[in-house]
């Protein structure tokens, strides 16, 4: 029996990196799958065929999650096309790295905006679906830099414990209607994003990991499956660490 058997899911900022594998390991898993793109419509119309070919339902999504009233929309048209919606996974998110002496107030709000407000946005428009079916999932994804903080990080950091907090917080909230709130930090995880580091940068980053190697977005995918699946029915408003054990 698949973990997400006749589940259908909602996950942000899908195309590439963490979100892409997200998606596959779920479709493998028996999800059918919405997902969001704002930019490389190629790559989304990719994802969108790979997941057809596994069996399931899939659509890609032009929308901005940061946008409210788009949020919104995006909501209404999934549950058009797909009937329902048991699971939303939070991912969209950007990097603007700058020490704070040199960090613009565009630079800041940006990430704020689509790192934190999105996942505002994206919750609220499904809690009113989830709270009519008495059940649902969301997983926020956060970082470990919401949790420690990184230098040249500010904003990014201050996103992701945002992210955090809210997490907590809808858990409090929603909890009596069945719906959990969980979120997700992952660590060092080796993506198209870390292709443009050094191989004495990732080796220092692999010293400082008990575990001694960066993750893949298949070890975050795996987390979020649980966190999705009825297996993991008595967990809510939890902050797990995929982190090789960075911050142990």
């Amino acid at each position: 029996m698949k973990l997400l058997a006749e589940k259908n899911v909602l996950i942000t900022g899908a195309s590439r990196g963490i979100g892409r594998s997200i998606a596959m390991e779920m479709a493998k898993q028996g999800a059918n799958i919405a997902f969001t793109y704002l930019s490389s419509p190629e790559k989304a119309l990719e994802l969108e065929l790979k997941l057809q070919q596994t069996g399931i339902k899939a659509k890609g999504y032009r929308s901005d999650a940061a946008d409210f009233k788009a949020a919104e929309e995006l909501i209404a048209s999934i549950l058009t096309d797909f009937g329902s919606l048991e699971v939303v996974v939070n991912n969209a998110g950007i990097t603007k790295d700058n020490l704070l002496m040199r960090m613009t107030e565009q630079q800041f709000d940006d990430v704020i905006r689509i790192n934190l407000k999105s996942v505002f946005n994206i919750t609220k428009a499904c809690q009113k679906p989830m709270l009519r079916q008495r059940k649902g999932s969301i997983i926020n994804i956060s970082s470990v830099v919401g949790i420690k903080g990184n230098a040249g990080q500010s904003n990014y950091a201050a996103s992701k414990a945002g992210i955090i907090g809210f997490t907590k917080s809808i858990a409090l909230e929603l909890g009596s209607r069945n719906i959990r709130c969980n979120a997700v930090a992952p660590g060092f995880i080796i993506t198209e994003m870390t292709d443009a580091l050094t191989d004495e940068t990732i080796k220092h980053w692999n010293e400082q990991i008990p575990l001694k190697r960066g993750g893949t977005p298949e070890d975050v995918a795996n987390l979020v499956i649980f966190l999705a699946s009825d297996n993991s029915a008595y967990i809510t408003g939890q902050v797990i660490n995929v982190d090789g054990g960075m911050l142990t």
